[in-house]
């Protein structure tokens, strides 16, 4: 997520210079990046090329008019591309002498080699559900945003008269994806979506249709209605078509083939058995239970409460909500205390200009129910932010009133959840690559799950020891979560527990409101399976670094130094950001 001296500054990715990884820097700090660089654009623009949609979310422009055509004969023709540019990338890494390049190089042919297996698995086994009205909102709310340029937002009236197949050349998109679905219908013994994702997903589509124009109204877009209407016709008659066709083939069972389940899990970055993380997170629980018991006491007791159990506890803070205009004035004030602390600590090196934060619409809250960080583009970024996004309440699937979070709107919890998607997590981690530097392969490539997640957890940590008593609890409570997510998730995909003994972990020992339990519920069981693990295991792998340093260096050690480095490698998974962390930056400060 942008620039400490001028927010205005044009950056492409590999401008500016990177830390290396083993080796000494070459007289142009830039010329590494910049070789490598020359390998992963030829694969961009390939992707760009298919998916256009994604060079809009990066910031170029080329693409803002063009809306992606999906086939099975555009998806050969994109994997072929690919392959001979990969091929290309084998040869030249045979000879590159830089080491930051040849790793750069084998980070493009690792996640290009997961890519290819994961499609071929769904190729072969899967119908998928491609659900119309969420991805036209989010082809859509790319260029219909405050940090989009305003000659770029025009563009949103051609993409949406190109979904609804009105110019010349383009088919309603909703046919494609219907195309797409029937010829993996077709095919003997394939597996369908599970019903409660159909279900849930549908009910909410709503939200992204009123979510749509009230874009184009906000941004003051004429000539937009007719195509919308037109669009909002197809969206309708799609859903309709999912529930008649698609949803009486739905699957009962919500669990993944272990086939599917262990390829997500390598798609977030985790490379151990799920059973073993399990086992790791069962440990960690009950280790964060025992803590929180001595801090509800210390916090039961300043307040008079009689009843000290942590859940106990918890519920009282929650019980005095922070509610409408006063919520944005609240976070920007925690922010502020968050950034005194990391000053006061010498934790870590903050930017000047301020973090973004703001509340999510019915839209988006349908889309991404948590609190989550929107990270800015990677490849061409023009003084674009990273924006910590708060989401409020969640849609109901049965129509009835919505259901409230008391989650994230009450004092306690905002130090929390501040450090991890504000700073020092995710919008510093996001930002400093932008404002630092680093190879397209380590911003675009090398990112999973489990590398942003685990420094997001691990930002909390390191802010833990310097909040109030009660915004520690929380700190544990939201730890708790992490590790009752890595083994909630395993657990639910191997038949081990039950949805319900899920909501009753998350309800009542991690004390969650019911609206938050939801979200996380459905996470593990189709939203995102194996991606709830990723953020224990990235904080464990990252803690366990830390220590490892701190006994190589010992007096040496300096936590501000420990985490410059780690965010100037971008988003390198554990075992590389271990090998550059033991490589270089031990052995520097040594």
């Amino acid at each position: 997520m942008p620039r400490p001296t001028s927010i205005r500054i044009v950056f492409l990715l590999g401008l500016a210079a990177s830390a290396s990884i083993g080796a000494a820097p070459a007289a142009d700090p830039h010329a590494w990046i910049a070789r490598s660089n020359a390998f992963t654009q030829k694969l961009s623009a390939i992707e760009f090329e298919h998916s256009p949609e994604s060079g809009s979310r990066e910031g170029l422009a080329q693409y803002d008019e063009l809306v992606s055509q999906p086939s099975l004969a555009d998806d050969r023709a994109e994997r072929r591309e690919l392959e001979a540019a990969l091929r290309t990338l084998v040869a030249a890494e045979t000879k590159e002498s830089d080491p930051r390049v040849r790793q750069d190089i084998a980070i493009l042919r690792h996640a290009f080699d997961l890519e290819f297996r994961s499609e071929d698995f769904a190729l072969a086994h899967e119908v998928t559900f491609y659900n119309a009205s969420e991805r036209v909102f989010q082809g859509l709310r790319m260029l219909l945003d405050e940090q989009v340029a305003p000659q770029r937002r025009a563009a949103a009236l051609t993409r949406l008269k190109r979904y609804a197949g009105l110019d010349s050349g383009y088919e309603p998109i909703t046919e494609r994806w219907k195309t797409l679905t029937r010829e993996q219908m077709a095919k003997p013994g394939v597996s369908y979506p599970s019903k409660a994702e159909l279900e849930t997903e549908l009910s909410r589509d709503p939200n992204y249709l009123s979510g749509i124009a009230a874009l184009f109204q906000k941004y003051g877009l004429t000539g937009w209605q007719e195509p919308f209407e037109k669009l909002k016709t197809q969206l309708a008659a799609y859903d309709a078509w999912v529930r008649a066709e698609v949803l009486p083939h739905a699957r009962t069972d919500y669990r993944l083939p272990p086939a599917r389940y262990a390829l997500n899990l390598e798609e977030f970055g985790i490379d151990l058995p799920p059973a073993r993380i399990a086992s790791m997170a069962h440990a960690a629980f009950a280790d964060y239970q025992r803590e929180m018991a001595g801090l509800a006491k210390q916090v039961a007791a300043a307040h008079g409460w009689p009843d000290a159990d942590y859940r106990a506890v918890i519920r009282k803070l929650k019980e005095k909500q922070i509610t409408g205009e006063a919520i944005l004035p609240f976070y920007e004030r925690r922010l502020k205390d968050i950034e005194a602390l990391i000053r006061e600590h010498d934790l870590v090196t903050l930017p000047t200009r301020p973090a973004l934060i703001r509340l999510a619409t019915a839209a988006e809250t349908a889309q991404q129910p948590a609190p989550h960080m929107v990270p800015p583009p990677f490849l061409h970024n023009t003084g674009q932010r990273g924006v910590f996004v708060l989401p409020l309440n969640i849609p109901s699937a049965s129509g009835a009133v919505e259901d409230a979070y008391d989650d994230f709107t009450f004092d306690a919890v905002a130090w929390t959840l501040t450090a991890h998607e504000a700073r020092p997590g995710h919008e510093l981690q996001f930002d400093s690559m932008v404002e630092q530097g680093v190879s397209i392969a380590r911003a675009r490539y090398a990112f999973n799950s489990t590398n942003a997640e685990g420094w997001g957890l691990y930002a909390e940590y390191i802010m833990q020891p310097y909040e109030p008593a009660d915004g520690q609890l929380l700190t544990l409570q939201l730890r708790l979560l992490r590790a009752a997510r890595a083994f909630l998730d395993p657990e639910l995909q191997s038949g081990r527990v039950t949805p319900e003994q899920a909501y009753d972990v998350l309800e009542k020992d991690v004390v969650l409101s019911h609206a938050f339990a939801k979200e996380e519920v459905e996470r593990f069981i189709y939203r995102a399976p194996g991606q709830a693990n990723s953020y224990f295991y990235g904080y464990t792998r990252l803690l366990e670094l830390r220590k490892q340093v701190e006994q190589a260096l010992g007096p040496k050690f300096s936590a501000h130094e420990f985490h410059d480095f780690v965010l100037a490698q971008g988003l390198l998974p554990p075992d590389l950001l271990r090998k550059a962390v033991l490589e270089d930056f031990v052995p520097s400060r040594r």
